[in-house]
């Protein structure tokens, strides 16, 4: 009989084995000959699940946005409403090693956008599920349902640029500054709950 291969356990070997390469060395050490070596297997095995570079950065963005669901869902989001938009949106920045090898996967991904449809479609992907985090602490803060969209869309833009800004300049941007930033930002849409009305 042939040998019946488990596709979907492979993949979870590959992932495990891609976030160990990703987390210890950063996301361009993710090749497809790192992680073969680092599962244990040969990289022509591994070019069957991951043929070009983008694809297994569409895997990695693909355990990225598993990782922050899982977060998301596992969390206990108790306390005032302004205590959660802070922690809930603190997820999603590099504020640890975890998070900012996360964030390094977007950016690289990012890059590839204005050239790869199937980058564009994920990154799309992503950015809703920012843009649901960002219009869901503006609910929180100002008690308006549906979010207003201006400043739900100004409060997603921070996110981007403190992650941007974070891996880009790590030493200007450490993660007390980012937190100091963001619950700055939150200060001044709990206090004035109309900021996004009128542009």
């Amino acid at each position: 009989m042939p040998k019946i291969v488990d596709h979907d356990a492979r993949r979870a070997e590959l992932a495990a084995a891609m976030w160990r390469v990703v987390y210890r060395d950063g996301v361009g050490a993710a090749t497809v000959r790192s992680i073969a070596a680092e599962a244990g297997w040969s990289p022509s095995a591994l070019r069957h699940y991951f043929a070009t570079q983008t694809e297994l950065l569409l895997f990695a963005m693909e355990h990225v946005m598993a990782e922050a669901t899982e977060r998301f869902t596992a969390a206990h989001w108790s306390g005032t409403p302004r205590d959660v938009a802070q922690r809930m949106l603190e997820e999603l920045l590099p504020l640890d090693r975890q998070r900012a090898r996360e964030a390094e996967v977007w950016l690289s991904l990012a890059a590839r956008v204005p050239v790869d449809p199937a980058a564009r479609e994920r990154m799309t992907e992503a950015d809703d599920g920012v843009r649901r985090a960002a219009e869901l602490a503006v609910t929180l803060l100002t008690g308006a349902d549906p979010a207003d969209a201006a400043t739900a869309a100004r409060l997603h833009a921070l996110l981007d640029g403190l992650t941007l800004h974070a891996l880009l300049h790590p030493d200007r941007m450490p993660p007390a500054r980012i937190r100091d930033l963001l619950a700055a930002h939150l200060d001044q849409l709990a206090e004035r709950p109309d900021t996004g009305v009128g542009g």
